[in-house]
């Protein structure tokens, strides 16, 4: 009744992408984002990843890229710690602070996080600015996302059950918690808020007893659980770590005045917002119009990651967040690995059913793969649905080529990494980042007709030639076996020659009305434009 209550009035809302910047102003060009990292993303050679952004901006811009998805820049509990075991939100990489896992395990201090120092990350996101490159922020601000305590507190809490949060496992007790936060490498600068018991709901450790267990803080006067989040687990404001309690009004001031400070602080001009369905919805709704006002930045970029691949769960917050965020297209990405599984089995015809990107086209950010798939160590996130190498460039033409979603591509399908890098996948999508520049512009008419091979047209536009597309799931050991698929390209382009872009030796003759007879190997992706 509550969440029906909370969406009352809100059952439409506009769509998102159109009214927020996907790169800079004027670019004639398709906007692209590109996540710049994996889980395990470190330099062989010693070079922090702010460097190594720094020097690929160049060569990035020119590709055609105009956004970057960086990680977490802040503190991690860890001193290898991704960003997401988040310790402190204003330390970019500046103070020496060591930081606790709550299992009281010490650290030496640290001034750099994993992925750099300060310095280093402001340079890469000035080179970016100067590049036409817009910085998107990796915002953790829920769930596991307070880590490395510095000092035990004593708090009432009770146990409650795993599979039901909602439902006590035990009697209220008295524990100790890892919740208090100092901050003293940082002292007060940038903010002198530092967090206690009282500004969070739960926690997963009892120091006292060494106890394991999903605890809700039960000091008096609290709330609880928040109410406005998924209802997975009965309620699932509470994942593992220690977990915030964003209706505390001390808690929402530093978050939203973190907000605009690094925004102010990076240049970046928006955020992608991790793990929604654990946040107080209410708060992030508020957080995002908020920063998007205070920082001055109405077209300010925003993409939610609500992780589940049943697009009926996902719609609700789609329309009650008004088009103040995009959301990943998480069940595009799991029809991806469902096709790449099943192989000729699955049909292609309905690889788009149930998507965000085909119920509202102006809210879905596509993507392929991403950071979770690579991580084993994140609960209910996709590493069962890693999207194999016999169908990842297909997956790659639907969401670069097709003009519905803003496609995401991911560092390590683009560069040499060992996290499942393939070679021949990284050169066929630098073709297709290429012809999505160069050729994927205009209407977009469908030729769904065959369950292993599909193909569309896109007609151009008046600055860019248009193209034809073809993707195969076929099975063919011999590699002999060819698609024809026969498509309209218009009558403009009558008696003309097109020529397949991933092997240019190819080429047709398009007839006197407009119709050509299109190839596509087995089990591939042909593009075709005019010669």
């Amino acid at each position: 009744m509550l969440v029906k209550t909370w969406l009352s009035g809100h059952l439409s809302s506009p769509p998102a992408l159109p009214r927020m910047r996907l790169g800079p102003e004027g670019n004639p060009d398709n906007p692209l984002m590109l996540q710049f990292f994996t889980w395990d993303t470190l330099n062989p050679s010693g070079m922090s990843l702010w460097k190594h952004l720094e020097c690929e901006i160049p060569h990035l811009a020119a590709m055609g890229f105009t956004q970057v998805w960086i990680p977490p820049p802040n503190k991690a509990a860890q001193p290898e710690g991704r960003g997401y075991d988040a310790y402190d939100l204003w330390d970019l990489g500046e103070f020496d602070q060591k930081g606790k896992l709550a299992h009281a395990i010490q650290f030496e201090g640290a001034i750099k996080t994993r992925w750099g120092t300060r310095d280093e990350l402001l340079q890469a996101c000035r080179m970016a600015t100067a590049h036409g490159i817009d910085i998107i922020i990796d915002a953790v601000l829920n769930v596991v996302h307070k880590l490395g305590a510095d000092r035990l507190e004593k708090l009432d809490a009770v146990p409650v059950d795993p599979q039901n949060r909602l439902k006590n496992a035990g009697p209220v007790r008295e524990i100790d918690g890892w919740t208090a936060f100092d901050f003293k490498g940082r002292g007060n600068k940038y903010s002198s808020f530092q967090w206690t018991k009282h500004h969070f709901t739960g926690l997963d450790w009892d120091h006292r007893t060494r106890t394991q267990a999903v605890y809700k803080i039960a000091d008096k006067g609290r709330k609880g659980w928040s109410k406005y989040v998924a209802k997975e687990l009965g309620n699932y404001d509470y994942l593992l770590g220690v977990d915030i309690d964003h209706r505390h009004p001390e808690v929402q001031k530093d978050l939203l005045t973190w907000g605009v400070w690094i925004l102010e602080t990076t240049g970046a001009v928006g955020f992608r917002l991790d793990a929604i369905k654990h946040f107080d919805r209410r708060f992030l709704f508020h957080f995002i119009t908020h920063v998007r006002r205070q920082s001055e930045k109405p077209r300010m970029f925003s993409v939610s990651e609500y992780w589940s691949a049943d697009l009926k769960l996902i719609m609700p917050y789609i329309k009650a967040f008004r088009g103040e965020t995009a959301f990943f297209d998480v069940p595009l990405h799991n029809n991806f690995h469902v096709a790449s599984r099943n192989h000729s089995q699955y049909d292609l015809r309905t690889i788009l059913n149930n998507t965000i990107v085909k119920a509202r086209p102006n809210d879905a950010v596509t993507f392929v793969d991403n950071h979770e798939g690579t991580n084993s160590t994140v609960i209910g996130q996709s590493l069962e649905s890693w999207v194999d190498t016999n169908f990842k460039i297909q997956a790659y033409s639907l969401i670069l080529l097709r003009p519905n979603g803003h496609p995401c591509v991911f560092y390590g399908d683009l560069y040499p990494n060992d996290e499942g890098y393939n070679a021949e996948i990284s050169r066929d999508l630098k073709l297709l980042i290429e012809a999505r520049k160069k050729f994927a512009y205009g209407l977009c008419y469908d030729y769904f007709k065959d369950p292993k091979c599909i193909g569309f047209v896109r007609t151009g536009d008046s600055l860019h030639p248009g193209c034809v597309v073809l993707l195969s799931n076929k099975e063919d050991p011999t590699g002999s076996f060819t698609h024809t698929v026969r498509m309209f390209v218009g009558r403009e382009h009558a008696r003309s020659v097109f020529r397949a872009f991933l092997s240019p030796q190819d080429s047709i003759n398009i007839d006197a009305n407009g119709w050509g007879e299109f190839a596509c190997p087995s089990n591939r992706v042909q593009v075709w434009v005019r010669a």
